[in-house]
């Protein structure tokens, strides 16, 4: 049986992070996936590649990367997200728009 706290302690950044404010990719080390992004400032995304597109657990910047369920669409490079929002899901790489007054935290978790 797992240790409780040690799986919500992973949920949450254990395995580590990354910060990005310039417009360049966040990609996790190999065996991980990109579990959460906390953005700093207003924020948009030039790439957003989500992982295992067949099974729809996450959106994305490319046609079918539109999540889980039904009416979902594709985020798009336009789309701004608000400094303080954390969206879950799980993407192989993303890169923000540059903003040296923000920028983005991405949460890495096993794959």
């Amino acid at each position: 049986m797992a240790n409780t706290g040690d799986l919500y302690k992973a949920t949450f950044g254990q395995h580590g992070n990354a910060f990005q404010d310039t417009n360049a990719a966040v990609t996790p080390p190999s065996g991980m996936i990109i579990i959460a992004i906390t953005m700093l400032s207003e924020t948009t995304f030039t790439a957003m590649s989500a992982e295992n597109l067949d099974n729809g657990k996450s959106f994305g910047l490319t046609a079918g990367h539109t999540g889980a369920g039904s009416g979902g669409v594709i985020i798009e490079a336009a789309n701004k997200l608000p400094a303080g929002l954390t969206i879950f899901g799980r993407w192989t790489s993303v890169t923000p728009t540059a903003d040296a007054a923000g920028g983005i935290i991405c949460y890495f978790g096993s794959k």
